[in-house]
């Protein structure tokens, strides 16, 4: 069991809950209120989902061999183009011009993830450098859409998203059910999986054995960007309100911490969705771990980078044989296999 991927990021959340019970014993109380279950555990369901989406699409863009540090800025102009919308319309609480809100921002985050896989299936330029371009000018356009304020809006309806329940619980965690299981489905029980870890272990040789390369990469960029449409639509609902300057901030860095943390390689290849899963939900529990013990603010990212790093370590195999005294010394002989004469 030792050598399943999930075991340590799994070992790890559960330690990182185990010491939340051990300093608040209510951590893992559920209150009923409403009809809607309140707790600690259904804050970090509910508060981590925007970084879950995100770091699913970010998942398949590094399984092509690329990354994707536009994911922060395209969050903000979700969010930005919505409420714009909404506040223009007539009547915010109408379900049609909150629809056409949510379709827009959409839209145009899938454009601009489609934007990114161009500059880097088509153009030829490297993935980091390509959706940096984007991470800063993105930035810049959700100011221009926000006139560089913060636009507030007084829609129940698109409130609903990031901040209503269904079935007694948030609805931001169906929205992230949802694109786990449509991602899922979609890359294990289609070709789509294998083109994608074929493209990112070998993109000649995938080409020259029929694979759409190009296209491949084109629609995973598309996704991740989508991915981040959402989490900013489910972020910007939740406060009903939209600031492009500081909504999703730093998402691209823990989105790509989250797939490292559940596994995934970012040489490319195999990829893990049910590891970015845990991941995020590693990142997030921490942050909550971190303002409920009172970490002061000027160091809760220092803290933070090293309980990553420490898991980073745990989950690799040559540090782990490091500390068991197990690893093998350069250039020692491996001892022959004693032969077995077969008459015998």
């Amino acid at each position: 069991m030792r050598k399943h991927r999930l075991v340590w990021p799994l070992l790890v959340l559960a330690l990182l809950l185990l010491f939340n019970l051990i300093y608040s014993p209510d951590f893992f109380s559920i209150k009923v209120r409403d009809g809607h279950l309140y707790g600690s555990l259904i804050d970090i369901l509910n508060f981590g989902s925007p970084l879950i989406l995100v770091a699913i699409g970010m998942t398949l863009v590094i399984a092509t061999g690329g990354i994707d540090l536009s994911v922060g800025s395209v969050v903000a102009i979700a969010g930005a183009m919505a409420c714009l919308q909404i506040s223009r319309a007539t009547d915010q609480n109408s379900l049609i011009p909150v629809l056409s809100a949510v379709g827009l921002a959409l839209v145009l985050c899938a454009v601009l993830g489609l934007w990114n896989g161009f500059l880097v299936s088509r153009v030829g330029i490297q993935p980091i450098i390509a959706t940096l371009v984007l991470m800063v000018a993105g930035r810049g356009i959700a100011q221009l859409i926000t006139n560089g304020q913060i636009i507030t809006v007084q829609s129940s309806k698109y409130q609903y998203l990031g901040a209503g329940f269904w079935l007694s619980l948030p609805f931001s965690i169906f929205v992230v059910a949802a694109v786990f299981a449509v991602a899922s489905l979609l890359t294990r029980k289609t070709a789509l999986g294998l083109f994608i870890e074929a493209v990112g272990c070998k993109p000649t040789a995938s080409r020259l054995a029929g694979v759409r390369s190009r296209t491949v990469t084109l629609a995973v960029y598309s996704f991740c960007g989508l991915c981040a449409g959402m989490a900013g639509l489910l972020l910007s609902s939740n406060v009903s309100s939209a600031d492009g300057n500081n909504a999703g901030q730093w998402y691209e860095l823990d989105a790509i911490l989250a797939v490292v943390v559940g596994g995934t390689s970012l040489n490319g290849g195999r990829f893990h969705l049910a590891g970015t899963l845990v991941g995020a939900l590693i990142i997030q529990t921490l942050t909550t771990t971190i303002y409920m013990v009172g970490v002061p603010p000027e160091i809760t990212l220092v803290v933070k980078a090293v309980v990553v790093l420490a898991v980073c370590l745990i989950q690799s195999d040559q540090f782990r044989a490091a500390l068991s005294g197990n690893r093998k010394k350069p250039g020692t002989p491996t001892a022959a296999k004693p032969e077995v004469n077969p008459h015998a």
